[in-house]
């Protein structure tokens, strides 16, 4: 079944509201196997949004079409879809039953009148229920296609698209397929290396699908498997998820939703060691991420946001002759940072990062983005120096994401790390 959807709004061509509706229905009817091809999205302008719809027609089997249902003078969609393919706009007695009812349970406070034009639509239209708004859907067929139109509120577009449009569309494919989704996240690779890596894996086949978003500051791997039954399904993507890994190794950091702070505190848990933190150019930020794990508790004992050199040699021990020769930006402090924190914290593993973060402070030897990241453990201590980003934000963010790979890293048994 060929399917698009059209989203209507001027905020939406203005860019003023993201159109999340779009995306929403695409991921709801996939995981029904029934596949969105286009996304088409028009301001709230009556010619344009007619010429949509009629454009959108014989190319589809059915059209899902959000927003200018309200009783603003914008609000033009049900006009435009009447004008369009030769209906007369007629009141609706079921909406105006409906518009009373809801304002009955408002306590008539709403104001709303049996000839509001909410109750108007396209003449041999059916009412799509809405149980939560004022603004009723309808749909239609016109030229062979389906047409149903949905209010732009994504909670009760969600929930008459479930309710309506999904069943009505489920009954009427006559060879439904199965398709499956599994995410892998990962952080170390740039895109083109990822592509690079998974070049041709699943050429000359449509039974798996592979996508890749790059989603600041890790990238997100989608892979849909399709199949007759959800056995197959499974089966097919269970190989793929494989194929990916093997190719890829342990930068895959998750699968699904799990971020990398969350899998690393679950490696904490599962290895029964404890942590400690010393930051300066992150400001606390790998911390903040730790503590935003429910039960990290369990593992993270302390953090120090150690910014001036007099707090590093306090709180730290950092000896003053590394800050005077080296510097507070130095693989020599940072090495003495996690040292320094391990021991005062008596935790098994101690990480320190120190940096440049700008946009000022930079040098030729040490320009901006300048990050030094040193691990200490029982068994080693590793530091290496890198280079972040542009902007300060940047710069910290994979400072952060950085040193959460290495603990990652460390707690799987697997350490990449300069000898």
């Amino acid at each position: 079944m060929r399917i698009s959807t059209l989203s209507i709004g001027s905020e939406l061509i203005c860019g003023e509201v993201i159109d999340t509706n779009a995306g929403h229905i695409a991921e709801l009817l996939l995981g029904c196997g029934l596949r969105v091809q286009r996304h088409v999205v028009v301001g709230d302008c009556e010619q344009d949004i007619g010429e949509a719809l009629l454009d959108l027609a014989p190319k589809n089997d059915a059209v899902i079409v959000t927003g200018g249902l309200g009783p603003t003078v914008d609000d033009v969609t049900a006009l435009a879809a009447a004008h369009a393919t030769g209906r007369r706009f007629v009141v609706s007695e079921e909406l105006k039953e409906h518009l009373r009812g809801f304002s009955a349970r408002l306590g008539g406070s709403c104001g709303f009148q049996p000839s509001d034009k909410q109750a108007m639509i396209p003449a041999k239209s059916t009412v799509i229920p809405n149980p939560t708004g004022t603004a009723c859907g309808f749909h239609f067929i016109h030229g062979g296609c389906f047409f149903f139109f949905l209010p732009g509120v994504p909670s009760e577009m969600d929930r008459m698209l479930r309710e309506t449009v999904v069943p009505f569309l489920h009954v009427r494919v006559t060879h439904k397929r199965v398709v499956l989704a599994s995410f892998l996240n990962v952080f170390g690779f740039s895109e083109p290396e990822v592509d690079g890596l998974l070049a041709g894996l699943f050429s000359g086949t449509d039974a798996i699908r592979m996508s890749i978003c790059v989603t600041f500051p890790w990238i997100r791997i989608t892979l849909r498997a399709e199949a007759d039954t959800e056995e197959a399904a499974r089966t097919g993507l269970r190989e793929a998820v494989e194929l990916v890994r093997e190719r890829l190794g342990d930068v895959v950091f998750a699968e699904g939703d799990e971020t990398i702070e969350q899998v690393v505190a679950r490696h904490f848990i599962r290895r029964n060691l404890t942590l400690a933190l010393a930051e300066s150019c992150t400001g606390g930020l790998i911390a903040k991420l730790l503590t935003d794990v429910p039960g990290s508790s369990a593992f993270f004992m302390e953090g120090a946001v150690t910014y001036s050199n007099a707090a590093k040699m306090r709180l730290l021990g950092v000896p003053l002759d590394i800050l005077d020769a080296r510097g507070a930006v130095s693989a020599e402090c940072a090495a003495a940072m996690a040292a320094g924190v391990r021991h005062a914290a008596g935790s098994d593993l101690g990480l320190a990062v120190t940096g440049i973060a700008g946009p000022d402070g930079g040098t030729d030897d040490k320009p901006v983005g300048t990050v030094f990241i040193s691990l200490a453990a029982p068994d080693g201590s590793w530091t290496k120096r890198f280079r972040f980003g542009n902007s300060r934000e940047e710069i910290r963010t994979l400072t952060a994401w950085t040193a959460l790979d290495w603990l990652r890293r460390y707690l799987i048994g697997s350490r990449p790390f300069p000898a």
